[in-house]
């Protein structure tokens, strides 16, 4: 027996928002190619994994402290890839 599209229960809507994000240390960098970055790997991951915080309802994070260091590169896309999993993993509870 198959489920139809109807009688599956929808995903759970989980909405990020972040303030301010200030890299420091870098040097120039291209911001929107960081951000675009950071927001697929963040969407991508919390598709693939969730946010095991989030499972009891509304939860509220004011900061994320204890991220571990970012690489030290050029490449906005990397950049933005390892802010999204370091952002990640604080909101499943795995940094403290």
């Amino acid at each position: 027996m198959e489920l139809n599209d109807s009688a599956r229960t929808p995903a759970p809507r989980i909405r990020v928002e972040i303030g301010e994000l200030v890299l420091e240390g870098f040097g120039a960098i291209d911001h929107d190619g960081v951000s675009a970055a950071f927001q697929r790997e963040l969407t991508r991951l919390v598709a693939e994994r969730g946010v095991p915080l989030a499972g009891g309802g509304d939860t509220a994070l004011d900061t994320l402290a204890g991220l571990p260091d970012l690489p030290a590169t050029t490449s906005p896309r990397r950049l933005g890839e390892a802010l999204a999993r370091a952002v990640h993993a604080g909101l499943a509870g795995r940094v403290r």
